[in-house]
């Protein structure tokens, strides 16, 4: 192999390596006892208990592009969350508000940003399973964590891997591969986790958010759930 060939193909198996790279996989150890209940504790447990806003930085990396800047998310039961994304200068990249399973953008603003639906509330810790989905199995994984399996019902599957009552992270399956992920970083101090990365396998995305502040917060104005 020539020089040159030689360094282009240690430069694309380096990439194909990081973004191949997901959250580590946890040996299965048996299966979860009453995996329905478990799933039922999850959602009282991690549901949206008041209105919050949290303020955090963010970084988009996209095929080598990369953009940063800092965003804000307002949250209010039952499942409704408001997202901002600004660059560092002030200027809004995107706006988008999630209502139960609803994504809600301003029309022509780009769809290539956030992460689906089917994420977005894993992003902020909420374990939602998204409509369309049926809890299928539940695995016991060393280290006290647990995993649940819901599939689509017309394609692959979401699995949820949980530990303390928090989720850690989220796959989306087809074909019996990863093609999405989000992991998240607890904050230990609180319900919403410190810093939450989605990675797109197939598009070669990456979105990371760093938690900087959350407070509790007076109920927001019925307008911001339709952003235009």
């Amino acid at each position: 192999m020539s020089h040159p060939h030689r360094r282009l193909f240690v430069l694309l198996t380096a990439v194909a390596g990081f973004w191949g790279c997901g959250p580590q996989r946890l040996a299965v150890i048996g299966p979860v006892v009453g995996a329905d209940m478990v799933a039922e504790a999850l959602e009282r447990s991690t549901g949206v208990d008041g209105p919050t806003r949290i303020d955090f930085a963010w970084r988009l990396n996209e095929s080598g592009s990369r953009l940063a800047g800092v965003g804000v998310a307002r949250i209010e039961p039952p499942y409704r969350a408001r997202l901002d994304l600004f660059l560092e200068n002030g200027e809004s990249v995107i706006s988008a508000a999630l209502v139960d399973d609803e994504l809600r953008m301003p029309p022509g603003a780009p769809d290539d940003v956030l992460p689906p639906t089917d994420m977005m509330w894993a992003t902020l810790g909420v374990f939602r399973p998204v409509e369309g989905t049926r809890l299928v199995a539940g695995e016991e994984l060393e280290d006290g964590a647990q995993r649940l399996r819901y599939a689509y019902e017309s394609r692959g599957e979401l699995h949820f891997e949980v530990a303390e009552g928090d989720v850690r992270s989220l796959e989306v399956l087809e074909g019996g591969s990863v093609v999405e992920w989000v992991r998240l970083e607890p904050s230990g101090d609180g319900r919403y986790p410190q810093s939450a990365v989605y990675r797109n396998l197939v598009d070669f995305r990456e979105l990371t958010l760093e938690r900087r502040s959350v407070e509790v917060a007076e109920p927001f104005d019925p307008a911001i759930w339709d952003p235009r």
